[in-house]
């Protein structure tokens, strides 16, 4: 612990560079083209690796000080699979929007801030709130309560909706996701990891 706070200006240098190293290398060509080929296995190693530094920076910034988050294997575990749940409901909401476009249900085919608007704002007013909720109580039972019940019951739900859905979802992730679809589909692999690093931190910070 001593150790810890000694060097704690090491180790945020640490992290950061550690952080810019692994969003490079989900930049790469190799990982582009495997995120293509294998698009859930992409999505569950970027959310693996890159929510649980948001997360482990959270904890810098809620505690004032570097501590490893307890489960924090699990943890990851968790991430990745929220990875590759967000990796499909990119495709479903994506691919819905133009459909609902090409049947004039929705307005605007063809203009591509449309297709991004629409498609950010179906995804994070429908799914974005339930996949936050799942992950806010498996984090909770990971940190050690012991029943579902339990940790239902210890989350303070009237502040999870004030601060994490009705204000990160419109006025971060709505904005954010509007523009990772404006981005040829190959891009939107390498803006969607850096924000696994906000996913992580945002839920982190403002957890109660």
């Amino acid at each position: 612990m001593d150790f810890v706070k000694k060097n704690d200006k090491l180790i945020s240098l640490l992290v950061f560079v550690l952080t810019v190293i692994l969003v490079f290398i989900v930049t790469r060509t190799f990982f582009l083209d495997f995120a293509t080929d294998f698009p859930l296995i992409g999505g569950f190693i970027k959310f693996f690796f890159l929510a649980s530094i948001g997360d482990f920076i959270g904890v810098r910034l809620k505690t004032k000080s570097w501590k490893i988050p307890k489960n924090i294997f699990l943890k990851a575990m968790v991430w990745g699979f929220i990875g590759v749940v967000i990796v499909l409901m990119f495709t479903v909401f994506s691919t819905g929007v133009l459909q609902l476009q090409e049947k004039d249900i929705l307005p605007f085919e063809g203009s591509t801030f449309a297709f991004a608007l629409f498609t950010s704002v179906f995804m994070n007013v429908i799914f974005a709130p339930t996949m936050m909720a799942f992950h806010r109580v498996s984090d909770t039972l990971l940190d050690g309560v012991k029943s579902i019940d339990k940790a239902i019951k210890q989350i303070d739900w009237v502040q999870f909706f004030r601060v994490v859905i009705l204000r990160s979802i419109p006025l971060f992730w709505i904005p954010a996701h509007t523009i990772t679809f404006l981005l040829p589909a190959e891009y939107r692999v390498i803006f969607a990891a850096v924000l696994g690093i906000f996913l992580g931190l945002i839920l982190r910070v403002f957890k109660k």
